[in-house]
């Protein structure tokens, strides 16, 4: 039998934890810490935010601990909230002291890299290129590739960091969404990747996941039911138009909506239809596995994971 390793993924809205035996996957769990609510505007992460991710942190050790994973075979990554942190120091050693592992603070290409490897690995000979599309909390990850990505490209703009720059009324007002799709759109306008040139295109990660269950109406998230789901770019457009115009308490009673993401949806709803507009496809498919099932794949078989040119 395969020995367990353990991947975790923290971002600036969520921690997500995978436990398997690749690949077989015996946890999977994502809570919302919001690690980067603030960070935009200090360049720190909050006292608060940091006690609510070692909480976390404290309740993963537990579950390694049951399944009996080794420290090393678990690889903890931290993306953009730590990459922009100036006390992002006190984040590693607070988790080195709780899961015995220092974080990784990734570089953007390689978030792109593993979170292209998560994406495209259960695909069933998707047309070329593939163009996978990873809307964070504080940044987002475009990736063009075939077997491995030939081009990837993190930008700073995600739906907490969109939302607390620009998304300030309950709805927001339409100079406000307008701020933040000429925000968006400068991203893309430097963005050297060229989604124009995609012939698949597959969105990953909560908000990505979010969308998807709004788009199929569901009356409850349903993980199976989003997972490789093909959805119309036009009702991704559609969906976000809503979303924006709604208040977070309309939001909330969305039967599909993790409360955690209500307030932000619409900032990542937007960068993905953004993105999406760059595009020349009329479907996008929503994956569920993402950067975690990378980071994953990388401690159980290191040589799959290849980082972009």
């Amino acid at each position: 039998m395969r020995r367990p390793v353990a991947a975790v993924d923290c971002g600036t809205n969520t921690i997500k934890l995978l436990v398997g035996t690749m690949p077989e996957v015996l946890v999977r769990e994502a809570t919302v810490v919001r690690l980067g609510a603030g960070v935009d505007r200090t360049g720190r992460l909050s006292p608060e935010a940091l006690e609510r991710t070692f909480a976390e942190v404290e309740r993963y050790a537990a579950i390694l601990a049951e399944h009996g994973v080794r420290a090393e075979d678990v690889r903890f990554c931290a993306t953009s909230a730590t990459r922009d942190a100036s006390n992002a120091e006190d984040f590693r050693e607070g988790v080195r002291a709780r899961l015995g592992v220092l974080p990784e603070v990734l570089s953007g290409a390689e978030e792109a890299a593993l979170a292209y490897a998560g994406a495209v690995r259960e695909l069933d000979a998707p047309a070329e290129p593939v163009l996978v599309v990873d809307v964070g909390g504080g940044s987002t990850e475009l990736i063009l590739g075939g077997a491995t990505p030939t081009a990837a490209h993190s930008m700073d703009v995600g739906s907490v960091r969109l939302h607390e720059r620009h998304l300030h009324s309950d709805p927001p007002t339409a100079d406000e969404v307008a701020a933040c799709v000429a925000d968006v759109d400068a991203a893309l306008d430097a963005c050297p990747v060229d989604a124009a040139a995609a012939r698949t295109v597959v969105c990953v990660a909560g908000t990505a996941t979010s969308v998807a269950a709004g788009v199929l109406g569901l009356p409850a998230y349903d993980r199976d039911a989003v997972d490789h789901a093909e959805l119309p770019v036009e009702a991704v457009h559609e969906l976000t138009e809503r979303l924006l115009a709604m208040t977070v308490a309309e939001r909330l009673a969305l039967p599909w909506m993790h409360p955690g993401r209500a307030d932000v949806i619409g900032a990542g709803a937007l960068v993905l239809s953004r993105v999406l507009r760059r595009t020349a496809v009329a479907g996008v498919v929503a994956s569920e596995t993402d950067i975690l099932d990378g980071i994953a794949w990388s401690v159980a078989a290191p040589a799959g994971v290849v980082p972009p040119a």
